[in-house]
């Protein structure tokens, strides 16, 4: 029970820090925020991403393009192109150090409006950051399994979801969101919302709503559908953590 708590923990925790910041803040704009809690957020996503930290403006630059170019051979993680999605992950990953380190000329609309705090950085991009985190993770399962009866050896199994928790997350979305469930939408792509699973996502795996209105803050459309971020979203506008551009029904 310990384990599968602090797994889910993780989990969330990370998933919030992607897809409430990285996504709909650094790369969408789709509310904006002063800069102690836009600081406050850029390590907070850092933190709970830990050993997978994943750079703002490397995720919004990919993220911009993954929307210009939505199933295209330009798209930077479309599943279409790809036999399975640890080549598609390795594809991306790729891009992403190649943009990161600036080895690539990025279009001028989408390489803008994001945070930036290289000082952050240059501290949670390393590798000593990175294995210190996964370090840490480990001692965790390494206490629980010495001091709490119960547990198999076989819990450690689950530790790579730690180490790279930001990364697994973002190929479930970009895999699943393109190849099952369903579409309410006509869009040039082929983008779907995988509802029933949406819950482990907060929100990420409406993909054909978010891709038919890529700038509204809430990716559930119909009546049937709930997106579990924008409640927060929602609360964070009301006592003025954020402001929203628009909220659109």
């Amino acid at each position: 029970m310990i384990i599968l708590l602090f797994l889910t923990l993780h989990w969330y925790l990370s998933l919030f820090g992607q897809t409430f910041f990285l996504h709909r803040y650094s790369a969408h704009k789709m509310f904006t925020m002063n800069k102690f809690w836009e600081k406050f957020f850029y390590i907070f996503s850092w933190v709970t991403q830990g050993s997978s930290y994943l750079n703002a403006r490397a995720y919004a630059i990919l993220h911009r393009m993954h929307h210009a170019y939505s199933d295209t051979e330009k798209d930077p993680h479309t599943p279409h192109f790809f036999k399975d999605v640890y080549t598609m992950m390795m594809h991306t990953k790729k891009i992403y150090n190649d943009v990161l380190n600036k080895r690539v000329v990025i279009e001028e609309k989408f390489d803008r409006n994001f945070p930036e705090y290289p000082a952050i950085d240059k501290v949670a991009d390393s590798w000593f950051t990175r294995i210190g985190f996964g370090t840490l993770y480990f001692i965790v399962y390494l206490l629980v399994f010495i001091y709490v009866p119960g547990y198999h050896w076989t819990i450690f199994l689950l530790l790579p979801i730690h180490f790279l928790i930001g990364p697994i997350q973002g190929a479930i979305v970009n895999w699943a969101g393109h190849k099952y469930g369903y579409r309410n939408f006509e869009e040039g792509d082929k983008s779907k919302n995988t509802l029933l699973w949406d819950v482990l996502l907060m929100g990420e795996l409406f993909q054909n709503n978010h891709h038919h209105a890529g700038a509204k803050p809430n990716f559930a459309a119909k009546w049937y559908e709930f997106d579990p971020t924008y409640p927060i979203i929602l609360f964070l506008d009301k006592i003025k953590v954020i402001k929203l551009v628009r909220v659109r029904k």
